[in-house]
């Protein structure tokens, strides 16, 4: 049971350093962007972290249990959401700017995700009910919106750009929901396991019709590559391991409104490693954002730790 000042703390902890972790995934796309072609920048973060992934499962003992998630015809659902989060992250951080892609990524993790839980799994309704709680989605919800709409960022949105706007939250929300509701008869990091590994494998078939293609991959300049794969590492391997296990802590609640660290982040780090000046409005939403997840931080509702 999450009961108690401190036990929420040590949740919030888990899953703000999670955060922090994926806000470096827009620094290293961009650090190797214009040089590195879209294949490479897709195949390479997802192959590094299906390996890790799979090497840390089977050293669990799991091994067993990733080869026969293969078999379940969900999982394959798990990796195509897994595949369009990817590309829709990608895509809005080509399109926006990586605080604007950050800030569209958090209204899936903090509103969409929350909603659809609760949606989802019946017992779970009443973590929304807490005034707390809604109070802190309504934040989340109006400091993204403010500093998305005040950025440059969306004005470079034009026609099919606008899918991937309204795509990026819906596709966030049903993987971690999808993910975290096969989590409750399969081990989480074998759930997880499978999707990071299928979607490398889903890359690696599509990677013909993808920019760049194979030439791009096998042509890759060392740094860039390195960088690569510590992203992969880093966004595809610890990230979510942290995420999962603060969900697991935590329930749906709590770990979602603490993604609004992401664009905290996303906004610090472009400003002080890329040199990237922050939108006036985004100064000021992403705070109203961040202070969202902290009011639900302090709301004192139990919930139970893991979904049934």
């Amino acid at each position: 049971m999450v009961d108690g000042f401190r036990e929420r703390w040590t949740t919030a902890s888990v899953a703000l350093l999670a955060a922090f972790l994926w806000a470096t995934y827009y620094l290293f796309v961009l650090k190797v962007t214009p040089a590195t072609r879209p294949s490479a920048v897709l195949f390479y973060p997802f192959a590094a972290g299906g390996l890790a992934y799979a090497a840390w499962v089977v050293a669990r003992g799991q091994g067993r249990a990733l080869a026969r998630s293969f078999a379940d015809a969900a999982a394959y659902l798990r990796v195509a959401l897994l595949l369009a989060c990817q590309f829709s992250v990608l895509a809005a951080t080509y399109l926006m700017g990586p605080v604007d892609a950050s800030l569209l990524s958090l209204l899936g993790d903090v509103v969409a995700t929350p909603v659809l839980a609760t949606a989802v799994f019946r017992e779970r309704r009443g973590e929304l009910a807490s005034p707390w709680v809604a109070a802190g989605l309504v934040l989340s919800l109006a400091g993204g919106t403010l500093a998305i709409a005040g950025g440059h960022g969306i004005a470079a949105v034009h026609d099919l750009g606008w899918l991937v706007v309204v795509a990026l939250p819906i596709v966030v929300a049903f993987y971690f929901v999808v993910a975290a509701r096969a989590g409750a008869t399969v081990p989480i990091a074998v759930v997880v396991a499978q999707s990071t590994v299928g979607a490398a494998i889903v890359t690696a078939l599509a990677l013909p019709v993808l920019p760049g293609g194979w030439s791009a991959v096998l042509g890759i300049a060392p740094w860039p590559l390195a960088l690569l794969l510590v992203n992969g590492l880093v966004s595809f391997f610890v990230a979510p391991m942290l995420y999962f296990v603060a969900i697991g802590r935590g329930g749906f609640v709590l770990p979602p409104m603490m993604m609004t660290g992401i664009p905290v982040f996303t906004l610090l780090l472009s400003a002080v490693v890329l040199g990237l000046a922050p939108a006036e409005l985004a100064v000021l939403g992403v705070p109203v954002a961040a202070v969202g997840g902290i009011v639900a931080l302090a709301s004192g509702r139990r919930a139970d730790a893991r979904p049934p």
